[in-house]
Order: C-alpha cells, then sequence, then structure tokens
C-alpha cells in the first residue's frame, strides 16, 4: 500500500477548482478515459497581459490524478502563461508533499495539460508525436515526444523511473524494449542528464507550514490564497493566487510571514513570491 501525505489526501478529498471554467479561452486535454487516466484543463486568460484568471479541471483517474491537477491549478492561477510554463511536474508534486514513485505519472499528466492549454490558447499545433514509429506504449498512448520530456524533466535514467512517470509499459510491457531503446537513445544524446540530487527537506520545512497555515484563513477571507512551494538556504518560496496575486498589500503579506518565520526559527528568513523567484 502506498503512503500518501496529508496534503495528497485533502487535494484528493477537497479537490480545488474542480469544476468547468465558463468563459475558457485556453483548454488541454491528455490521456483517455480507455487508457485509465484522463485530464481536461481550462483556463480563463486576461488577454491584456496573459494572466491566468480562473483555471479549472475535470479528472478521470486515481487520488493522486485528482490531487495533482488540484494542485497544479492552485500553483498556476494568478500567474502570466510564460510564468505557468516553467512550472514542472516535480513542483506539482512537491506542493503535495511528494507524491509515491509509481504515482509520478500524474504529476507529468498536469504538466502535459497545462503545455497543452497553453498551445490551444496560442492558436499552436503541438508537434504530432504520433507519427509512424513514435508511438511507444500502445496500451497508454504514450509516444517518445512524452517519453522524452519525462526523461530530460526529471533526469530518469532507468525503465522504471520511466515506467512511473508516464504508465509506459506498465500494462502488457510488450513494449519495454522499445521504452529501453529510446531511452539509451535519449541519454546517448544528452549525456549531461543526471537524476536530481535526492535530499532531505529543510529543517525549517514544518515550521513554515504551520505558519503559512495560520495566515492562510485570513488571505482566503479576501479572496486570495498562499502556497508553499519551496524552503531551501533560508529562503522561503510561496506561490500567491485570486486576489493576492498583484494586491498592492502582498509586501505587507510576505513581510508578516517572514517576521513569524523569524520568531519562529530564531534565524532570518527571506520570503518571496513566486512571480520574483528564478523560475
Amino acid at each position: 500500500m502506498w503512503n500518501y501525505s496529508e496534503k495528497v489526501k485533502d487535494h484528493f478529498f477537497n479537490p480545488r477548482n474542480a469544476r468547468v471554467v465558463e468563459n475558457a479561452n485556453a483548454v488541454g486535454d491528455v490521456g483517455s478515459l480507455s487508457c485509465g487516466d484522463a485530464l481536461r484543463l481550462m483556463l480563463r486568460v486576461d488577454p491584456q497581459d496573459e494572466t491566468i484568471l480562473e483555471a479549472g479541471f475535470q479528472t478521470f483517474g486515481c487520488g493522486s490524478a485528482i490531487a495533482s491537477s488540484s494542485a497544479l491549478t492552485e500553483l498556476i492561477i494568478g500567474r502570466t502563461l510564460a510564468q505557468a510554463e516553467q512550472v514542472t511536474n516535480q513542483q506539482i508534486a512537491d506542493y503535495l508533499d511528494g507524491l509515491p514513485p509509481q504515482k509520478m505519472h500524474c504529476s507529468v499528466m498536469g504538466q502535459e495539460a497545462l503545455r497543452a492549454a497553453i498551445a490551444n490558447y496560442r492558436g499552436e499545433t503541438l508537434e504530432d508525436d504520433h507519427e509512424e514509429g513514435a508511438l511507444i506504449c500502445k496500451c497508454f498512448g504514450v509516444d517518445e515526444g512524452q517519453i522524452r520530456r519525462a526523461v530530460l524533466n526529471n533526469g530518469l535514467t532507468t525503465l522504471e523511473e520511466v515506467i512511473n512517470y508516464t504508465k509506459a509499459g506498465g500494462g502488457c510491457t510488450s513494449c519495454h524494449e522499445k521504452i529501453e531503446l529510446a531511452l539509451a537513445d535519449i541519454l546517448a544524446q544528452h549525456p549531461q542528464v543526471a537524476a536530481p540530487v535526492a535530499t532531505s527537506k529543510d529543517p525549517h520545512w514544518q515550521e513554515v507550514v504551520d505558519a503559512i497555515n495560520e495566515l492562510r484563513p485570513h488571505i482566503q477571507a479576501d479572496g486570495g490564497d498562499m502556497a508553499l512551494l519551496s524552503v531551501a538556504n533560508h529562503k522561503v518560496t510561496v506561490s500567491l493566487s485570486g486576489s493576492c496575486s498583484g494586491c498592492m498589500m502582498t509586501d505587507m503579506t510576505l513581510a508578516w510571514l517572514q517576521q513569524k518565520l523569524m520568531e519562529r526559527t530564531g534565524c532570518y528568513m527571506e520570503v518571496v513570491a513566486a512571480e520574483a523567484a528564478a523560475y
């Protein structure tokens, strides 16, 4: 049995933005019902500055798929399309305090849906990877392009990792040889690819979580929200959404959190919003 974080459970039982977005002008569809996982991501984008004003989703899949879709919408509301493009599947997983390795494909599905929605908004046609010979896994409809992106974005180096992140090869197993050949080719072309170094959470992680949880109800009462993205080297990066995005009080909100963290941890903690961070 897999162990799920409390945040995954929360986003499964209480998914955010699980709805149809009226007047959506960007829609991304990935997966298929026949394969067991499908996601439709809907965005309402301000045509003036390309800020994502609303995001909603419809997901057919497991609890991790629902939680990942919910987390994705929380991460991108209030961001511009250019900023949203920088959101990775690993950030989706980190936002949920991690996913079991066998469920990482759910975060990848979210990233692929976002990619499709942005292309849809811009009137672009995504490169058709399903050309003759490019479809690797017929069971789950995974092509070489999807495997390539997952490998390069996440530093995958083994067949098992590719299965966990894309579901390719998780059915009849007849495509395992194709996956290994594709993986070998990708790694040969990109020898610098290496799996991200696994690190334990920052020792102040829980104190930051507690401080944000104390602040969130006040922010939500004003129509906004805050989510923790990362804690590293005394730097806390948060995502602001809803009315918080671009709000004149943003600096005061971040300063309040920074002061609380200094009181809790006894050391200086820099707090920045994702829009100001280097992504």
